[in-house]
């Protein structure tokens, strides 16, 4: 299991050759937040969005007491460059991302958490509000908030292929998901059309480990799930080579094709290429107005 420490590492270790991100480069050179030192032009980024429900990790001083008063239930509020500077994550965790062909690649487990925190680490320097999708862990900037991330990063889940979070994602922020993509496609098309509805922009990277890109099996074969609840065996595996590439192809045709609906950039990573080279497509399609 990857422990948060070395997962923390690995991200500052390909993050250093890049230069702080902004994801909305032009947008935030007028109205973001530099630092703790407050915007640079007065009068821009406190325009009220919203009121929503408090949760627990809010703090009291962000209670909005004139408007908690009306009800029973405590309200904060967003702010627009809160919005503007937030960036959301969801990184699969599911047993079929500890998959590795071999002990020369990494599993796409670890790929994926790595290139998300090296994102996460670029973010926060450049002055980003990152977090990850759902309520555990909203948007935040700091030190703190990525060794925070690092650890829920590190947790794996039991089930055999993740699905997508969409809860969490404000509107007209960014969001990067993260995953082999290889279970149902429909919450998949469910988050990115929910997010399409609220102005979310983002990137969806594929991640794969070169042997279920390339399918090199012949003979008998076993397959079987990472938890072991799914399991068939072939005994002409070469047989089942062009149906599955054919599957795949279409797989990543209609993410593409998702993606390209939604406003959204769509690449494939496999295990066994430059972790750097991915994060620079990250780097390029969070940075890239839509």
């Amino acid at each position: 299991m990857t422990t948060p420490l070395a997962l923390r590492a690995d991200a500052e270790h390909l993050a250093a050759p890049l230069p702080p991100l902004l994801a909305e480069a032009e947008h935030l050179a007028s109205t973001v937040l530099l630092g703790d030192h407050g915007r640079r032009r007065p009068g821009l980024g406190d325009t009220f969005w919203q009121y929503r429900p408090a949760q627990p990790y809010d703090a009291t001083r962000m209670i909005d007491w004139r408007r908690s008063a009306r009800t029973d239930a405590a309200y904060v509020q967003d702010k627009e460059w809160q919005i503007a500077q937030s960036v959301v994550l969801w990184i699969d965790s599911a047993a079929a991302m500890r998959f590795a062909s071999s002990d020369s690649v990494p599993t796409k487990a670890h790929r994926a958490r790595a290139l998300a925190l090296a994102v996460a680490i670029l973010l926060s320097r450049g002055g980003e509000r990152v977090g990850l999708t759902g309520l555990r862990l909203p948007p935040r900037r700091g030190a703190a908030q990525l060794d925070q991330m690092a650890a829920i990063l590190s947790e794996d889940d039991t089930t055999d292929y993740g699905a997508p979070e969409a809860q969490g994602m404000l509107p007209h922020s960014r969001a990067l998901f993260v995953s082999d993509f290889l279970g149902d496609l429909g919450p998949v098309e469910d988050a990115l059309t929910r997010a399409a509805d609220r102005g979310v922009r983002g990137a969806l990277l594929q991640v794969l480990d070169p042997q279920e890109e390339a399918f090199p099996f012949d003979g008998r074969t076993v397959f079987e799930s990472m938890t072991g609840s799914l399991k068939h065996e072939t005994l002409k595996a070469s047989d089942l080579r062009s149906r599955y590439l054919d599957r795949l192809a279409a797989r990543k045709d209609r993410l593409s094709s998702l993606a390209r609906m939604t406003g959204w950039q769509f690449t494939t990573h496999h295990t066994d290429s430059p972790a750097p080279s991915a994060l620079l497509w990250l780097y390029q399609s969070l940075e890239r107005r839509t």
